[in-house]
């Protein structure tokens, strides 16, 4: 009789077999994302490369910014030729309300020959804002603008543009009015030197920026706000602001030259001699007139000095001196 046990069988599962399907799924695992990882940062470069050379191409086609420019040139004053480049395309220019090459050139002239680095004051955003950013590219330039959206917008469009808003409250059809209020505030709230950031004056600005006033203003350039219609605001307080900033100066050249754009217009033209004076008009040229206002002493309380010759003209030239 055989034994019922002969026939029984014993299989035994070696403890191997399970460990190396193990390691061929990690092997497995490890290739997958070796490959993974390499197919990402192969396709991250090729996307910067891209980018990388379609900003090259823009700026090629674009050509350079006016900050890209400054850069350039360091501190050294512009070439002869970018200044007269700039100058005749900028007078070239399909804007209706642009300066001719012969305005530009005035105060051109004067920028080039004002002491490094020079502080100069625009009030208004004109055609011709980039212009003199770039043609006072070693200094600081500010400027002042009516339309606070306009200002936001334009430096959104131009980070290196420094612009700020200013709420005239003067009206066109009260210049009369105003100046004879000035004339009669010349020893209180209108003094001739003073800092307007504490003053009453109704033709002072006094919510400009802190530092505006605390800057020694080599060049104004008034060419804004709107000057036109009895409801605009006119000229009136930029101009007694400019001759109040000249002769309050603490420091530096004791002159500044003020330029005014649209001089043919009433408002430009009372104002100016009443606060700049003729005695200080230097050159007048198409629509600009050239004024150089020197400082004062804290205690003078004339805005001219010879009102006698305010009433004559003169073709004389100025300069830095």
């Amino acid at each position: 009789m055989k034994n019922g046990n002969s026939n029984t069988k014993l299989i035994l599962l070696h403890p191997y077999i399970q460990k190396q399907g193990s390691s061929n799924k990690l092997w497995l695992l490890a290739f997958i994302s070796f490959f993974t990882i390499a197919f990402l940062l192969t396709l991250i470069y090729t996307r910067e490369s891209i980018t990388g050379k379609i900003t090259a191409a823009t700026t090629t086609v674009t050509g350079p910014s006016s900050s890209s420019v400054s850069a350039a040139f360091g501190g050294a004053p512009l070439p002869t030729t970018v200044v007269n480049t700039l100058l005749h395309y900028a007078s070239k220019s399909n804007d209706s309300y642009r300066m001719t090459h012969t305005e530009l050139k005035q105060i051109s002239d004067v920028l080039r020959k004002c002491s490094s680095p020079c502080n100069f004051l625009v009030f208004g955003l004109t055609p011709e804002t980039l212009l003199w950013k770039s043609l006072n590219h070693n200094g600081r330039t500010v400027f002042i603008e009516e339309n606070r959206y306009y200002a936001a917008y334009y430096e959104e469009l131009h980070p290196e543009i420094d612009a700020f808003d200013v709420q005239y409250t003067t009206k066109i059809s009260e210049t009369k009015e105003l100046i004879a209020s000035a004339k009669e505030q010349i020893r209180n709230e209108c003094r001739p030197v003073q800092n307007l950031l504490f003053s009453e004056c109704k033709l002072g600005l006094n919510d400009l920026p802190n530092h505006v006033y605390d800057v020694d203003w080599d060049v104004i350039l008034i060419d804004g706000p709107r000057g036109d219609g009895p409801e605009g605001p006119g000229r009136m307080q930029p101009i007694f602001t400019s001759g109040v900033l000249a002769r309050s100066k603490k420091g530096g050249n004791p002159k500044t030259h003020i330029f005014v754009h649209d001089y043919y217009r009433d408002v430009e033209q009372i104002s100016g001699d009443e606060f700049l004076c003729r005695e200080n008009l230097v050159e007048r040229n198409n629509w600009l007139a050239h004024f150089v206002v020197e400082r004062m002493e804290e205690n003078s309380f004339e805005y001219c000095r010879n009102k006698s010759n305010n009433n004559n003209d003169t073709s004389t030239k100025a300069s830095f001196s």
